[in-house]
């Protein structure tokens, strides 16, 4: 008998989510295959079965929520169980049994006479219904086929199919455990929101001229996020406080700038995490933006990806967000929110110009960050995206 295991599964999480099980009792499973899906507000964690042979038991539901070290089944390796193909197998070899439909035949229609009749006509035709005045006059006529023609009225009033005014779906346990952890986050933080605006112009110009020879030599296209996360890691050594955590009564500031960067997957929104930006080249930052998004988008992210991010930027504007206020990834204190690009007229010394302008918004936990602090922050990161030589001389 072997014992399927809740893992450790990361810092700071204590318990997760039966989510979906892979395999149902009596299923045979090969040593290393994954039995259940364990969910957490962070990530999806599938547990293997520790031996080959036949799942006897599943000890929580769909949905039950279990804590690290919990059983939640059991596998007999003494017993081979039966696999999903053979069922299907005897199941085919099940003759249906069908019971044959009897087809009544429809009774031979009686020729009519085509002779005018003399007699009083009838006041119903063959099926029972009444005779409307024409199709009297037409049977004293002889013309039977005009009887037959007329069509039948409709009924008084015809059931018309419900519309579907709602649809009622349950949230998915990672569902329910995002929400709780971003009410916390709005619970637990005196979080704020500022906003500015960023000249896109000089940035655009670079990657237009430079975006082949990059992807010649670096083999990753040059997009905006580096640019904005060399700026964010610029702006953060200067205002350290949007790179910090409140533990207890302390303020812990980081030393080290692991990013985390939000995307979105066909399960919902993840924040896998880029570390050591500020060792990273624009090209290294890239690929390294390239790799997670791959491996959240094929469901490969691992608990690691996703823990010990010291600030987050998410890009709303992939979506054509002009505006948000971003939350808090609880417990950082800043955040960074990027929005679409718009041609916008603008004042350039003493004329109007239109130049590409993205609005940006950085939220904090004003318990850590002041007003001020927070302002300063975005005006030094737009400063560097607007003048993105100034990263070259760390200025």
């Amino acid at each position: 008998m072997a014992d399927l295991v809740v893992p450790a599964l990361g810092e700071s999480i204590t318990e997760a989510i039966v989510g979906r099980w892979l395999k149902g009792i009596g299923d045979h499973v090969e040593a290393d295959e994954p039995v259940v899906d364990l969910e957490t507000d962070k990530i999806t964690v599938q547990l293997p079965a520790p031996a080959a042979g036949a799942l006897t038991e599943q000890r929580f539901a769909e949905g039950d929520t279990v804590q690290v070290g919990d059983v939640v089944g059991h596998i007999d390796t003494a017993v081979q169980g039966t696999s999903a193909s053979g069922n299907g197998a005897a199941a085919e070899a099940i003759p249906a049994q069908v019971k044959p439909q009897q087809v009544a035949s429809a009774p031979a229609k009686k020729p009519q006479s085509t002779v005018a009749s003399t007699s009083r006509p009838p006041e119903r035709d063959g099926t029972g219904r009444p005779l409307s005045p024409s199709m009297r006059r037409a049977y004293r006529e002889g013309d039977p086929v005009a009887v037959s023609a007329e069509p039948r009225p409709a009924p008084a009033s015809v059931p018309q199919p419900s519309r579907k005014r709602e649809e009622i779906v349950p949230m998915s346990p990672l569902r329910k455990r995002i929400a709780e952890r971003l009410v916390q986050a709005q619970q637990s933080s005196a979080s704020l929101t500022t906003f500015n605006e960023v000249d896109m112009s000089y940035v655009m110009a670079l990657r237009s001229k430079y975006k082949a020879q990059f992807l010649d030599t670096h083999g990753v296209k040059l997009g905006f996020m580096s640019f904005f996360v060399k700026a964010t890691v610029a702006a953060l050594q200067r205002f350290p406080g949007l790179n910090a955590e409140l533990r207890d009564d302390a303020i812990v500031y980081k030393k080290h700038y692991d990013i985390g960067i939000a995307v979105g997957t066909k399960r919902g929104l993840v924040v896998p995490v880029l570390r050591d930006c500020e060792q990273r080249s624009f090209a290294e930052v890239e690929q390294g933006i390239v790799e997670l998004a791959v491996k959240a988008r094929d469901t490969k992210l691992v608990l690691d990806d996703l823990l010990g991010g010291t600030f987050t930027i998410t890009n709303g504007g992939v979506f054509g967000s002009m505006m948000s206020t971003p939350l808090l990834n609880f417990p950082q204190t800043g955040i960074l929110g990027m929005h679409n690009i718009v041609k916008r007229p603008v004042v350039v010394g003493d004329s109007v110009e239109v130049r590409p302008i993205m609005y940006i918004a950085a939220t904090y936990d004003h318990r850590v960050v002041d007003g001020s602090e927070a302002v300063q922050f975005l005006v030094a990161l737009k400063e560097r995206v607007e003048q993105p030589d100034r990263l070259l001389f760390g200025l």
